[in-house]
């Protein structure tokens, strides 16, 4: 009886492992350019930033240039990424277009207006 509840144990602790590394990458792809739209460094309102996300690794430019590197969060990893050189955590948006860091900087991705195609207008010629 004991034996079997160890063995039960394991397999759920596996299990547990195996589904937590599985779900660690962000469910969104946060790739783009976002613009600084509050807290800014040196009050860069509107200075662009710039979202590299390859797999798990997400890089991060900021307004002024620094490069950090991010990873998601282990408690809420679809919803968190975790910055270890700043010791800082970012929450994003379900749908990835507000980015807000835990010393009040948000950036909002930069999307650019759609681009109009405008055909001429048709000349029908008399034969």
């Amino acid at each position: 009886m004991i034996v079997m509840r160890r063995v039960s144990l394991m397999i759920g602790i596996a299990a547990a492992c195996i589904a937590g590394t599985a779900s660690a990458r962000p469910l969104v792809n946060l790739t783009g350019t976002y613009t600084c739209v509050q807290g800014c460094r040196d009050g860069m309102i509107g200075a662009p930033a710039f979202v590299t996300q390859n797999g798990d690794s997400v890089k991060l430019t900021t307004e002024n240039g620094q490069s950090y590197m991010a990873w998601p969060d282990w408690n809420a990893p679809n919803s968190r990424l975790w910055i270890d050189a700043r010791d800082e955590s970012a929450v994003y948006s379900p749908d990835g277009m507000q980015i807000q860091f835990d010393d009040g900087r948000v950036w909002q991705r930069d999307v650019p207006p759609p681009v109009i195609v405008r055909r001429a207008p048709a000349v029908y010629i008399d034969r």
